[in-house]
């Protein structure tokens, strides 16, 4: 009996150990960062989903974020045990040295991928992750500049799509531009959430320099520019009719969570306008899909 039971517990431990692994990539981060490589190749392409370049693009997105993902848990370690102590590396449910080891090879994964594209793929692809992980080394304890490099890599893979298919096009700048804003917001409203860790340690995040309140009204003001910019490539005719209802959506959800924000810039509804503007980003990706359907 004892020994079922001793098997039955390190059955259960193993279990909780591979939610660690999955929980520690954000998968959710994983997926939008890979659909936005395969919707850059499919307006790219006018239109036309091609199943192979997708599969890599997707691929190379997805582990190349879980890397950084990782790499970011596992320098985040002290300011997680103040701000998520419930995450797999200060829960102890993954070591520091599994998450690093772990790290590597996500991120060889993502390259071996990236290297079956084109040439300017995979410089574009290692460009992306070095940027990643200067953020988490170095880039982080900048604050506000951090956000900015967070920002630009999950805007590149619009533009990486179009790369690895041979066809950029200037609606996928647009859409670049975009994302990085509304990514932008999203960071500075993250600030305010981990104020207190990041005041620990050190990051000079917009939060922690001038308070969540101004916070509030910079990250809403990075939505509002990202709303503004949205009808522009319906204007000059970049994406077809089937864009606008998605986008209306997304516009009205980050008007709504800046008014929302700006009234009450507390950390629990910094947590939640951290959400929100996820949920916007992916009806703001769906609105990227329709608009390129019978252009």
């Amino acid at each position: 009996m004892k020994a079922a039971n001793q098997l039955q517990s390190e059955e259960v431990g193993a279990k909780q150990k591979a939610l660690g692994f999955f929980e520690i990539i954000r998968p959710i981060n994983c997926l939008m960062i890979g659909f936005g490589v395969v919707i850059g190749e499919t307006i790219a392409l006018n239109g036309r989903f091609t199943l192979v370049p997708a599969l890599i693009g997707f691929l190379v997105a997805f582990f190349l974020m879980a890397a950084t993902m990782v790499m970011n848990d596992y320098y985040d370690l002290e300011i997680d045990k103040i701000n998520n102590p419930r995450r797999p590396i200060p829960s102890g449910l993954i070591s520091p040295r599994e998450a690093l080891s772990y790290s590597f090879l996500l991120s060889a994964i993502g390259l071996v991928f990236a290297a079956l594209t084109n040439l300017p793929g995979f410089i574009v692809a290692a460009f992306a992750l070095g940027l990643m992980m200067y953020y988490n080394t170095r880039g982080k304890r900048t604050g506000f500049f951090g956000n900015i490099v967070v920002s630009i890599c999950i805007a590149l893979p619009f533009v990486y799509g179009g790369i690895v298919v041979g066809g950029l096009k200037p609606v996928l700048g647009i859409f670049s531009i975009m994302a990085f804003l509304s990514n932008l917001g999203r960071e500075v409203a993250k600030g305010v959430m981990d104020i207190d860790g990041d005041s620990l340690k050190g990051v000079k995040t917009v939060a922690v320099l001038h308070g969540s309140s101004k916070a509030s009204r910079i990250a809403a003001l990075f939505f509002s520019i990202a709303v503004l910019i949205s009808p522009i490539p319906i204007v000059f005719d970049m994406v077809s009719t089937f864009y606008l209802p998605l986008v209306a959506v997304a516009d009205v959800g980050f008007i709504a969570s800046s008014i929302f924000f700006v009234k009450d810039p507390s950390r629990r509804n910094a947590k939640a306008v951290k959400s929100l503007a996820l949920i916007w980003m992916t009806v703001g990706l769906a609105a990227f899909v329709a608009g390129s359907y019978s252009i």
